[in-house]
């Protein structure tokens, strides 16, 4: 489980395709302190490291996860939003976040806003997915690349989100622009709501 808070955003450092697989390693401040088997989400996406040098980790992601997401899209030198999994003992400062990327969304539009940003989202809009909890509503949650965000002026298919400076400039969302791929992952409180609805 995750909270949306990203810790840093690093570095790929190389990419390696085996059949259906994609070997992601990457770079960050805090390679010395992970652990074989442990969790940490990329872009959202919930991964397992699976192997460790001095200075980087690699990651592992199936097919069904590159169709899902935007890690299939990565080059070497991207930067990836990196969070380890909550400590139990800790503060949830975003919101709970399972690492289990729903869908993706295009970015439409970056507006500048007197030193902070709005980004506007495009998603495909599905009546039955839209059942089940897939929608964004006003004030709700979303993450976006992993980041837990505060939904404003959703529509069926699109949402904005506001950006402070010290988000753009410590998360990825400094490199999206219109055009940009994201991760999605829809507040899992909304889809258990759906489901009760729908029984």
């Amino acid at each position: 489980m995750f909270s949306g808070i990203i810790e840093e955003a690093a570095k790929v450092v190389e990419l390696k395709r085996e059949e259906g697989n994609l070997h992601i390693t990457m770079s960050c401040s805090f390679v010395n302190e992970l652990k074989i088997d442990q969790s940490v989400a990329h872009n959202g996406v919930c991964l397992t490291v699976v192997e460790k040098t001095a200075g980087t980790y690699t990651v592992t992601a199936i097919q069904e996860t590159l169709d899902r997401s935007n890690l299939g899209l990565l080059k070497i030198g991207d930067k990836v939003n990196l969070e380890r999994s909550m400590l139990m003992n800790g503060r949830l400062d975003g919101h709970i976040v399972q690492g289990h990327v729903d869908q993706t969304a295009t970015c439409t539009n970056v507006e500048e806003a007197n030193g902070s940003w709005y980004f506007t989202f495009e998603y495909p809009f599905s009546k039955e997915m839209a059942q089940k909890g897939y929608l964004t509503v006003d004030k709700g949650s979303v993450t976006v690349n992993g980041v837990s965000l505060t939904v404003c002026n959703p529509t069926d298919n699109t949402f904005q989100v506001a950006i402070i400076p010290y988000t753009y400039e410590f998360t990825n969302f400094h490199q999206i622009k219109p055009g940009s791929v994201v991760n999605l992952e829809f507040d899992i409180i909304g889809k258990y709501v759906s489901r009760m609805l729908a029984l």
